[in-house]
């Protein structure tokens, strides 16, 4: 597959697939990058467990069990490969993966 910019440079998107739950922070910078409504905030048990989404203007504890919050990538589909989600991320902990290495 070749993809050109709109000047015919060519690009290859890198398209966002996880996000490592066990070194992200929960910080939501990626979050508040995107455009495209890919990922977002989970809360998360001792065990590790998700827990489930954590609405916007909602301080949901999940009946005490919350012990922190990480980003779930739960609309991979929505992913243009623009990559601004891992230019913010502190912790590096996002798996891009090239739009040639992606089936349809």
């Amino acid at each position: 597959m070749a993809y050109t910019t709109r000047d015919g440079s060519a690009w290859m998107p890198e398209y966002l697939t996880r996000i490592d739950a066990a070194t992200c922070i929960g910080c939501g910078r990626c979050y508040k990058v995107c455009s495209r409504d890919v990922m977002h905030l989970h809360g998360v048990d001792e065990a590790g467990q998700v827990l489930g989404r954590v609405e916007e203007g909602e301080d949901e504890d999940f009946d005490g069990e919350l012990n922190r919050m990480i980003m779930i990538v739960d609309n991979a589909g929505a992913c243009i490969g623009c990559g601004a989600c891992a230019r913010v991320c502190p912790k590096n902990c996002q798996t891009h993966v090239p739009a040639d290495r992606i089936a349809a």
